[in-house]
């Protein structure tokens, strides 16, 4: 039951707005305010219990000998159909997505104790198909790194070399495919969290186009870029995922823009790709002092399968994807601060469904165990909130802005080609460091999204496919297409991974 605010806090928050108020107007707000608090007596009374009695069996921690990458964060045995799409297919879920009656804690010790109330859409959708959840895979701490090293309760190895970082934030789903402990995932990616771990896990990952895949039932950073996608060892498995989770649920205002009537995904796997334009893009390679000169090498020479498939392939450039990852700064840091912090994980203005008991949990445990966030996450605290207090977020809107500019400057190119192709990351998975110093620790978790994070800004949508190796690593391309052109890149995926065979394992 909400209190009536005292006058002293009247006069508190008048202050910090920058204005004062006399005794006689604190009197007229309050009276106005007392009536305003009936409504909201009424809001509580008419929303009654989120709780529900659950009949599935939940699960439990990983066991000793479980758990060899640590990328499990809680094992399941979930069905609820004995027939679909994806009968017989054991799909580990990020954990940063609910699943109702399970442990959510979004690779944080801040979410510790937290409990889903309800499955989320995708959930839904995987299970009414015929899919058994195999568990909950580990997430970078509040999914913020590229790296694997800040989820707690510890890092996750790379099965491919267990002194290597999978990736992030989906961490925990390339370990896992790669280590062939599930069929197919389902990760977030706000920055490259799908594909930076497929590029380092020899895996599959799309990013679809924005607003494509609901939502609903994630742990959000920032509306306009959060992404739900599918990786997998195989473009089949991706395509045969997207078709089951892909579409509107009428509870997502990301889906704004999402086709009502969507293609069939698996059947495009057999489309004839001869003909198709492919632009390899000059600017996603020899990023200065970033790129592995043998992973662009290496991606040069993969691509030139597209030309043995009798695709038409040329260079094209879009001077303005430097700037990618400046515009996704300013968008991702005050809006994952307003979101994430300031606002308990709600997009005010959003009509979107909202997880009360998440937002209720993470808002009281924040503000008592905040010293637990992850340097990259007080990282983005710092600068937001700073941000914020000096411009009142006109760098924020600057960014939103430039948004436009940077999605016609693909969409430009991408109506003289079908497909664009550059490397997923411009490095092979590194080293974990142990030992870093901060400084260092926050750099290894954001310097790999310079080809990724783009096209969350610009909602693209964007594959890593594995299409060699580099020092004994895996290395991954990225395909990039037109918005909900998803057939289309998985149908030349499909023929480059025909014509250039990879396993991971």
């Amino acid at each position: 039951m909400l209190k009536q605010p005292t006058d002293h806090d009247l006069h508190r928050i008048a202050e910090a707005n920058h204005f004062v108020l006399s005794e006689a107007e604190i009197g007229a707000f309050q009276n106005s305010i007392a009536k305003s608090l009936a409504s909201y007596t009424t809001i509580e009374d008419l929303s009654g219990s989120t709780a529900r009695t659950l009949d599935r069996n939940c699960g439990h921690a990983p066991l000793p000998g479980q758990n060899a990458y640590g990328a499990w964060a809680w094992k399941t045995s979930i069905r609820s159909a004995e027939a679909g799409a994806l009968h017989g297919k054991r799909v580990a879920i990020k954990d940063n997505i609910s699943v109702a009656g399970v442990p959510l804690l979004n690779g944080s010790a801040i979410l510790e104790g937290y409990v889903s109330d309800s499955d989320a859409t995708v959930v839904s959708r995987i299970l009414a198909a015929g899919a058994e959840i195999a568990g909950k895979a580990v997430s970078e701490n509040l999914c913020f790194s590229g790296g694997s090293h800040t989820s707690y309760p510890e890092p996750v190895l790379n099965p491919l070399n267990t002194q290597r970082m999978s990736g992030g934030s989906s961490s925990g789903n390339g370990a896992l495919l790669a280590a062939n402990e599930c069929d197919i995932a389902v990760g977030g990616d706000q920055g490259g969290s799908v594909r930076i771990p497929a590029s380092w896990c020899g895996v599959v990952g799309l990013k679809p186009s924005w607003g494509l895949v609901p939502y609903t039932g994630a742990f959000p950073i920032e509306p306009s870029l959060d992404h739900l996608g599918p990786m997998a060892r195989t473009v089949d498995d991706i395509a045969l995922m997207l078709e089951v989770i892909a579409g509107r649920d009428g509870l997502d205002s990301r889906q704004i823009e999402v086709p009502h009537a969507l293609p069939s995904y698996t059947a495009a796997l057999e489309a004839d790709v001869s003909g198709l334009r492919v632009g390899i893009l000059k600017e996603g390679f020899g990023l200065e002092g970033i790129s592995d000169p043998d992973v662009d090498d290496a991606v040069r020479q993969a691509a030139d399968a597209f030309g043995k498939l009798g695709m038409k392939v040329k260079q094209v450039s879009v001077p303005m994807h430097l700037h990618g990852l400046d515009i996704w700064t300013g968008i991702a840091t005050e809006g994952a601060w307003s979101v994430m912090v300031r606002d308990n994980v709600i997009a005010y203005g959003s009509q979107a469904l909202q997880d009360i008991g998440l937002i209720d949990f993470y808002r009281k445990a924040k503000l008592e165990k905040a010293q637990l966030f992850s340097p990259t996450v007080k990282g983005v605290i710092l600068l937001g909130h700073y941000l914020a207090e000096q411009t009142g977020g006109v760098f924020y809107a600057k960014a939103q802005n430039l948004r436009r500019k940077l999605r016609a400057a693909y969409d430009q190119v991408l109506s003289e080609v079908d497909i664009l192709v550059m490397p997923t990351t411009p490095t092979t998975a590194p080293r974990h460091e142990p030992e870093a110093p901060l400084e260092r620790f926050m750099e290894i978790a954001l310097n790999m999204m310079h080809n990724t994070a783009t096209f969350d800004a610009t909602g693209h949508p964007a594959l890593s496919i594995p299409c060699g190796t580099v020092g004994g690593m895996p290395i991954g391309m990225m395909i990039v297409g037109r918005h909900f052109e998803e057939h289309t890149m998985l149908a030349v995926a499909k023929a480059f991974e025909r014509e250039v065979p990879f396993r991971s394992n």
